[in-house]
């Protein structure tokens, strides 16, 4: 069975997709986990299959993200979140982006219920800890998340917290294992927490990362890492801790990305940690939105580059969403980009993006007049 860096690597998708049979998978689970079994005997679930490793990275290293499950902004009716799942299945979409906080449970509860008839093995799952969630009749409209939720929420960094925030998405989501596990919102930018948020870093890194590490070990989990909207608790889970990837969301995009391609991205080459974009259209803006990081505070000069960015990209024969979506995808420390998507049709067209052509003289044309970084990669 490969190992956890060769999970997150695209070197061993041909021999994971021809691995040994089900049941020899399962004694070298079992046999793999027997020291921690005995540890922790109510704990490790030496039984479970396999991770789908031939589908990390994702084809065209494309996911899905899973707010608008949760109600972002507004409330999608159960109908249309389920289209917008089927259809990124359709269109052969395998890896699912969710978390406890979007919706307060219900972006993994609709997830789950649409995995429910299909094998394991053909998808890849990503959660988050952090909030444990806490039953609570009166909820509605809690932050960015709309309708009756029936739930609150509490920060819980600890290693406990952390065990207890899995199990109960393993609950939610119906599912055995989950694949990857991102700490979640451990960050300056999080209003909720303030100065607190160094308080809460050294706690996670005391609790949340070596526990997640013996989660990883036990086959609870197939790899962990940091899922957050600013730089610097990244950079510190890769100092104090071994983690396997990085969801960094709204540090990389069309507009804003030379902060993370310059300090961010050396630092998961040299300790061999996978990347995946979130918010890589800015929350929609980059997609025609008037929502910039899930805020209508938009920074100053943005509409202007923005629409300096799509005339180009219309002069060259494309648009700005699939310009967007490609630069992120483009670098070589990214394993997946993941757009949200709140009905079928963003999710096909977010798809199709990934497969357009895009002149190479389009990403000239961007340096040619500074609008994206001299070093940036772009598709090629």
């Amino acid at each position: 069975m490969p190992n956890r860096r060769e999970f997150l690597s695209g070197a061993v998708m041909a021999a994971a997709a021809t691995a040994a049979s089900p049941l020899l998978a399962t004694e070298k689970s079992a046999a793999g986990n027997s020291s921690t079994a005995n540890a922790t005997p109510s704990f490790a679930l030496p039984n479970n299959p396999p991770l789908a490793m031939a589908q990390f990275p994702p084809q065209a290293r494309f996911g899905v993200g899973g707010t608008q499950l949760g109600n972002m902004f507004r409330v999608t009716p159960d109908d249309e979140a389920r289209l917008m799942l089927e259809s990124c299945w359709e269109e052969g979409v395998r890896y699912f982006d969710t978390s406890p906080w979007y919706g307060l449970g219900l972006s993994e509860r609709r997830l789950g219920h649409f995995l429910d008839d299909k094998t394991p093995g053909d998808y890849v799952v990503s959660t988050k800890v952090g909030r444990l969630l806490v039953p609570d009749a009166s909820a509605s409209n809690i932050g960015l998340w709309a309708g009756s939720l029936n739930f609150n929420y509490r920060y819980d960094y600890t290693a406990a917290g952390v065990r207890r925030s899995v199990e109960d998405s393993l609950q939610r989501l119906g599912l055995p294992k989950i694949d990857i596990v991102y700490i979640h919102d451990l960050a300056p930018s999080n209003e909720d927490m303030g100065d607190e948020w160094r308080q809460y870093l050294q706690t996670a890194i005391d609790g949340a990362m070596p526990e997640l590490t013996r989660m990883r070990e036990e086959g609870i989990i197939g790899a962990w890492g940091m899922g957050v909207n600013d730089i610097e608790p990244s950079l510190a889970a890769i100092d104090n801790a071994d983690p396997d990837v990085i969801l960094q969301a709204t540090q990389y995009t069309l507009i804003n990305h030379e902060d993370a391609l310059n300090r961010l991205f050396p630092k998961c080459r040299d300790n061999d940690v996978s990347l995946v974009i979130g918010a890589p259209l800015g929350s929609g803006f980059l997609a025609g939105t008037n929502h910039w990081m899930y805020s209508k505070d938009i920074p100053e000069g943005y509409w202007q580059q923005r629409d300096r960015l799509s005339a180009i990209a219309h002069e060259h024969g494309t648009n700005l969403r699939t310009a967007a979506l490609q630069f992120t995808a483009a670098p070589d420390v990214v394993a997946a980009t993941i757009p949200g998507a709140r009905n079928a049709v963003q999710a096909r067209e977010n798809r199709a993006s990934m497969e357009a052509d895009i002149p190479a003289e389009f990403w000239q044309a961007l340096k040619d007049e500074a609008l994206i970084a001299d070093n940036a990669p772009t598709p090629s």
